[in-house]
C-alpha cells in the first residue's frame, strides 16, 4: 500500500571486509534504491562495515531505529565470515541456528543439482528466530526479514533476484519524480549563484548539478552540467524544471529538457 504524502525512508548496510579493501565493486545500492524508488521508499543512508560482529550490530541497530527500512548485503553464505545472520540475531535478541523450513528449502536445490549439501553449506540455512524468510530464486539459499529489515545475499544477481520477494511486504510513501535539465558546455561555476537562489525558493524541491566530460570523435574534451530536480509534487518539479532551463539560457546554455540519455 502506498500513501501520497508519507515520506519513507530506507538505510542500506552493506557487509564485508571485501568492499572495504576495494577488492569488490558494490553495484547493490544502486539496484536497491533503483528497486525502491517506485514503491515510494526513499533510501537516506548507505553505511559500509567490516565483517567485525560488534560494529555490525551497533549499525543494524542505529539504522532500524532511525528508518522505516533497512536492507543489508553480503555475509550470509556458507563461509566462517559470513556471520552478518548472528549480527541480526544479537541486534534483535533472537537466537540463530538452522531452521528447518530454511534447510529444507537448501536440501531440495543441493538435491536437484546433485550437489553434497555439506555442513558449511548448511550454515546458509541459520536464520534467527523470529525471521520471515525470503525468496531467493538464484540459487536457493533464502534470505530473511527481521523486523523492519530485509537481509539480503552480497552478490548483486541473488541480491536483486531476491528483492522480487520484498516489494509486497514494503508500505511506500509518496513517490519522488525526478527530471532533468541539460545544459550543454556550461559548467558548475556558470550556475552556482542562480542554483542557490533556486535552491532557497523551492526548500521542498532536491537540485543537483552533475557535471560531466567525455571525449568527442575529433579528440576534444566535451564538457557540460546535467541539473537534476527531484521531488514528491509533480507541479512543483515542472515548475523548478523551467527555472532551470531559464537559468541555462541566462547564462549562455541552450537546454535540453529531459533527455533521453537522462538517468
Amino acid at each position: 500500500m502506498m500513501s501520497d504524502t508519507k515520506q519513507v525512508r530506507a538505510a542500506v548496510l552493506l557487509i564485508g571486509d571485501e568492499l572495504l579493501s576495494g577488492r569488490t565493486r558494490d553495484i547493490n545500492l544502486s539496484e536497491i534504491a533503483k528497486f525502491l524508488s517506485p514503491l515510494g521508499v526513499s533510501v537516506a543512508e548507505c553505511r559500509i562495515v567490516p565483517d567485525e560482529p560488534d560494529e555490525m550490530v551497533a549499525a543494524i541497530n542505529h539504522l532500524r531505529a532511525k528508518y522505516d527500512y533497512v536492507f543489508t548485503t553480503g555475509g550470509i553464505g556458507p563461509t566462517h565470515d559470513d556471520i552478518t545472520a548472528d549480527a541480526i540475531g544479537a541486534a534483535f535478541g533472537q537466537t540463530v541456528d538452522v531452521r528447518a523450513d530454511a534447510f529444507a528449502i537448501i536440501e531440495e536445490w543441493y538435491e536437484k543439482s546433485k550437489t553434497p549439501l555439506t555442513e558449511s553449506r548448511k550454515r546458509m540455512a541459520r536464520v534467527p528466530a523470529d525471521a520471515v524468510l525470503i525468496r531467493n530464486p538464484v540459487t536457493g539459499a533464502p534470505g530473511f526479514q527481521t523486523g523492519n529489515v530485509f537481509t539480503l545475499a552480497g552478490v548483486p544477481k541473488i541480491a536483486r533476484a531476491m528483492l522480487e520477494d520484498v516489494a509486497h511486504r514494503i508500505e511506500g510513501g509518496a513517490v519522488t519524480h525526478s527530471r532533468t535539465v541539460a545544459t550543454g558546455g556550461l559548467r558548475e561555476g556558470d550556475l552556482a549563484d542562480g542554483l542557490r537562489v533556486l535552491a532557497d525558493d523551492y526548500p521542498d524541491v532536491s537540485i543537483g548539478s552533475y557535471p560531466y566530460f567525455f571525449e568527442g570523435p575529433d579528440g576534444e574534451i566535451r564538457r557540460g552540467t546535467n541539473l537534476v530536480a527531484r521531488a514528491t509534487d509533480q507541479d512543483r518539479l515542472d515548475e523548478v524544471v523551467e527555472k532551470l532551463a531559464d537559468l541555462s539560457r541566462s547564462v549562455g546554455g541552450k537546454p535540453v529538457i529531459d533527455p533521453p540519455d537522462a538517468k
